[in-house]
């Protein structure tokens, strides 16, 4: 990786980052382009090339059973769409 490369990825996801908070919210976003973004876009591509359709989304909606578990600056998580798109908020009762 060249220094070039080190440059603008750090400009990047921390930019001008001006508190400890800035940089963490950078840190996490890099986190999750290299650990789920970068790779599912890349699976994408090929399904995209094999001539299928593909529909790509970014859930960020932050449960309000969260609230008190996690810290504030969490949106949603790996998977937290899931309740969601199954319906649980619809659901009677603790489920």
């Amino acid at each position: 990786i060249t220094s070039e490369v080190v440059d603008r990825v750090y400009k990047e996801y921390m930019g001008d980052a001006e508190s400890p908070a800035e940089v963490r919210d950078g840190l996490l976003d890099a986190m999750g382009d290299v650990f789920f973004v970068i790779s599912a876009v890349e699976v994408a591509r090929y399904h995209r090339d094999a001539g299928n359709p593909v529909y790509f989304y970014e859930f960020q909606h932050r449960p309000s059973s969260v609230e008190g578990v996690l810290p504030t600056f969490v949106k949603a998580d790996h998977g937290a769409e899931i309740a969601f798109v199954f319906g649980k908020p619809f659901l009677a009762g603790d489920v």
